[in-house]
């Protein structure tokens, strides 16, 4: 080993290693980005480039950025006319360490900023982020630990790079000879004593670096009006406050889309103005599509969305108003709090652009009204499924939108959080003065929030009106067992106040005329009526078959006309009070029932 300590490789590699990491880091970060958003079978190419550096040897990278950067390439001559030489130079030390570094960065970010869920980063839109304030605000600090991660491999691959800097930079002492040179150079010439102290060098230095880079310090509680205006400014796109006097529901939520979906094809039309719409349907029948292309989150194929005479949405004019500015709240079915934020600064994320008083006022105003002021510096991994659906509510409300979407808010609750919630969702949606779509698939859920309801099957509206006309009249099978009609059956028309069923081996006199397009009757389980006898139209005698107990109430699974023999099921299902049944079953059996003609559902 050398008597004097030449430092040179040292300074060489901390200062080749800095520079590559700082650059890998916004290079990698970028490009990661930027892939979250390609599609289709370009993405895999382009993926694979800006991975190759890592799977080549690295004598070849080299060997490849010298026919980039070497005399005679072009960009050796052109920098040359400008009096810049990139080979065999520190600058070439940083380009070679930058590129081997590179594919570790990009992979590792990619993969952190794909596992965010997609639900936060459109909740942060439908609350008026723009896309740059969703990357900073939402996705970069939720991806954090794989972002750390990937500087900490960039960092280790940068320092230890050797051939890819060997071939563009050469082995020159005090210019371009890092710690791995100096390693390779110091075996080579038999200098083991040499060689083993640059290694330790390598050894401590990675090792500080990767403590240094998962320290943690403890997050104190932010205020959430503190934001920084002039972020907040540029990231925030708070349209112009609504006239006094229109109460924000002036035109109301027209809504004519068409989608194609995987299964079929999505066709909604849809009208709200100062009242709850409800869309009622099964899992899968477009219920959530439709809020999705309401809020700007979905485009349409085809169609036209306006909202208060402004139009959100118009295909034939090419018009498609960004999430961010469409002024729509929305309530998320797993709520979509940000989880690095606390409770004030989610309710106060999309207020952001206003004045500090302004911003501060509404937020305590939100939190006071959901009763979840003591809530206000927690994290929403602190709070209960309930406090969590208030927060998401206030966050909505906050924002003071003109139109507000609620995504099955209850089916993440059990049940008794979905009794607690409910009335404090119900005073919400009291106060306010606009437009409100309720999706659910819970028939009771929708004819306690709406007074209009809308029935989705397989993409298509089947039924739609005023909810108790609805309830009584639904017109086609679907819609009656949509809306919780348990009872229906085939039948066929024998007059035009009769029909035969030949599965309850019955006939029925009808109160609403029935013409040739009926194929069902239908009758609802509680409206079964359990009688002495006497006169009156559609009454039969019925055997019980089995029974189903709830806390209030009973059901009874009933044959009409005889008792159930081997292999026979019930024809009747019907759901009573306890009271009724203790009477019921202190009876000798048959009893008698009454199919009332006015409560029978004619159905096509």
């Amino acid at each position: 080993m050398p008597l004097a300590f030449d430092p040179s490789p040292l300074l060489i590699s901390t200062a080749t290693t800095c520079t590559a990491t700082v650059a890998t880091f916004f290079l990698g970060l970028f490009a990661a980005r930027a892939m979250t958003e390609v599609r289709g079978p370009v993405r895999a190419w382009i993926d694979g480039v800006l991975t190759l550096p890592l799977v080549l040897p690295p004598t070849v990278v080299g060997f490849f950025l010298l026919l980039v950067f070497g005399r005679r390439s072009f960009t050796g001559q052109m920098l040359e006319k400008v009096g810049m030489t990139i080979v065999f130079s520190w600058p070439a030390t940083v380009i070679a360490a930058t590129v081997v570094a590179f594919p570790l960065m990009y992979r590792t970010s990619l993969g952190a900023l794909e596992q965010v869920n997609p639900t936060l980063l459109q909740a942060a839109r439908t609350l008026g982020a723009s896309e740059s304030l969703v990357f900073r605000r939402v996705q970069l600090p939720l991806a954090a630990p794989g972002v750390l991660a990937g500087t900490v491999l960039a960092f280790a691959r940068a320092m230890g790079e050797f051939g890819a800097t060997l071939m563009l930079a050469g082995n020159i002492p005090g210019r371009t000879q890092t710690m791995p040179i100096a390693i390779f150079s110091a075996a080579e010439s038999g200098d083991m004593r040499g060689a083993l102290l640059w290694v330790g060098l390598i050894v401590v230095l990675s090792l500080a670096i990767i403590r240094l880079l998962h320290y943690e310090r403890k997050r104190k509680p932010a205020d959430p009006t503190n934001a920084v205006a002039a972020e907040a400014a540029k990231g925030i796109v708070i349209p112009p406050a609504r006239p006094a006097g229109e109460g924000g529901n002036a035109g109301g939520l027209q809504v004519e889309v068409e989608r194609r979906l995987e299964n079929f094809s999505l066709n909604v039309s849809l009208r709200a103005a100062q009242r709850a719409v409800g869309l009622l349907g099964p899992s899968g029948a477009g219920k959530s599509m439709t809020l999705r292309m309401i809020a700007g989150l979905t485009a349409p194929d085809r169609g036209r969305i306006v909202l208060n005479d402004r139009v959100l949405f118009d295909r034939d004019r090419k018009e498609n108003v960004p999430a961010a500015r469409r002024r729509i709240g929305v309530v998320f079915q797993d709520y979509a709090l940000f989880p690095h934020l606390t409770v004030a600064e989610n309710v106060g994320f999309g207020v952001r652009g206003l004045p500090e008083d302004e911003r501060r006022r509404r937020v305590d105003r939100q939190l006071a009204s959901l009763q979840i002021s003591e809530l206000a510096n927690r994290y929403p991994r602190e709070i209960s499924g309930g406090q969590r659906q208030r927060v998401a509510i206030a966050r909505c409300m906050a924002t003071e939108p003109d139109a507000l979407l609620l995504d099955e808010p209850f089916a993440a609750l059990d049940p008794h959080l979905r009794r607690q919630t409910e009335e404090q969702l119900r005073l919400a949606l009291a106060e306010f003065r606009g437009p409100v779509v309720f999706v659910t698939h819970d028939m009771e859920e929708a004819f306690r929030f709406c007074s209009e309801l809308l029935v989705l099957d397989g993409g298509s509206v089947i039924a739609s009106g005023p909810k108790h006309r609805l309830f009584e009249d639904p017109g086609t099978v679907a819609a009656a067992r949509l809306t919780g009609c348990k009872n229906i059956v085939a039948a066929v028309a024998i007059g035009a106040n009769k029909i035969s069923v030949p599965g309850w081996n019955c006939e029925l006199a009808t109160a609403r005329t029935v013409d040739a397009s009926v194929s069902h009757v239908g009758l609802r389980s509680h409206q079964i009526r359990f009688v002495d006898g006497g006169p009156g139209e559609n009454i039969f005698p019925c055997w019980l078959v089995s029974t189903s107990e709830a806390p209030h109430e009973m059901t009874l699974y009933l044959r009409i006309h005889s008792s159930a023999g081997p292999g026979d099921t019930a024809h009747l299902q019907a759901d009573v009070p306890k009271e009724l049944w203790r009477e019921l079953s202190s009876k000798p059996q048959p009893w008698k029932i009454q199919l009332t003609p006015e409560r029978l559902l004619m159905l096509r």
